[in-house]
């Protein structure tokens, strides 16, 4: 493990930890922007109109079933398996994500210690009454009807458990998130650009607080100046070994 990054995690009493994408493309996650990914295949929908439309729900889910195919094959890394160790080790309470892949529990971390900002892909929600159906659930529901999953209970829509786009931000785990900022000593953003908000204050808030930032991301950031320490690596080789 980096030598710097080492010495920073020993020295801390409170360790908050923010992950972006970049964590998981060691992963095998594929870029769903990239030209011939899942974004590039089908429009954005925005969330009014997912509503009010069963064509554009039905557009919507056919992306959610390619996004869950490809993240179906794929396990956690050398990065994710650091992490679950830092957490199990009592210093990190909680891993705060931008990711949507559930990758953080798969890799041994209890649900309620990874604050999902952007939700999961893993699941979906009934927009009425909140209750959790299955992705492979909600796809033979479509395959046996033709129509877009309808909730089992009261028979309202159902979603994929992320943020879509024009949908307001669930308050609840960024609160959280910006309390763990407040509270810590190391702050360490890992894989993400810090340019999506409200995620990318978080460092800042951190460091408002007199805590140490810490950056480990393969490109800079427009964060960079304000960190104690930058590392431009591989997530996994930097955060491998003891």
């Amino acid at each position: 493990m980096n030598a710097e990054l080492s010495a920073l995690v020993k020295e801390a009493r409170m360790i908050v930890v923010l992950t972006g994408a970049g964590i998981s493309t060691e992963s095998g996650i594929p870029d769903f922007r990239s030209p011939g990914g899942v974004w590039s295949r089908y429009r954005i929908i925005q969330y009014p109109e997912f509503l009010g439309s069963e064509a554009a729900r039905l557009e919507d889910w056919r992306r959610r079933f390619d996004m869950e195919d490809a993240l179906g094959v794929v396990e956690p890394n050398a990065g994710h398996a650091w992490l679950a160790e830092l957490v199990a080790s009592g210093k990190c309470p909680a891993v705060i994500t931008q990711n949507i892949d559930g990758l953080h529990q798969a890799s041994g971390i209890e649900a309620d210690r990874v604050i999902e900002l952007h939700g999961n892909a893993r699941h979906a929600l009934c927009v009425e009454c909140g209750l959790r159906h299955e992705i492979t659930e909600c796809r033979a529901m479509l395959e046996r009807s033709g129509r877009a999953p309808a909730c089992r209970q009261c028979g309202g829509v159902v979603k994929s458990a992320v943020v879509m786009f024009g949908e307001a931000m669930p308050r609840a785990p960024l609160e959280q998130a910006n309390l763990l900022a407040e509270g810590c000593d190391l702050f360490i953003a890992i894989g993400t650009s810090l340019v999506v908000q409200p995620a990318a204050m978080l460092p800042l808030i951190a460091k408002r607080a007199g805590a140490k930032l810490a950056i480990l991301n393969r490109e800079p950031t427009e964060m960079d100046d304000y960190a104690d320490l930058v590392i431009n690596a591989e997530i996994g080789e930097t955060l491998s070994g003891s």
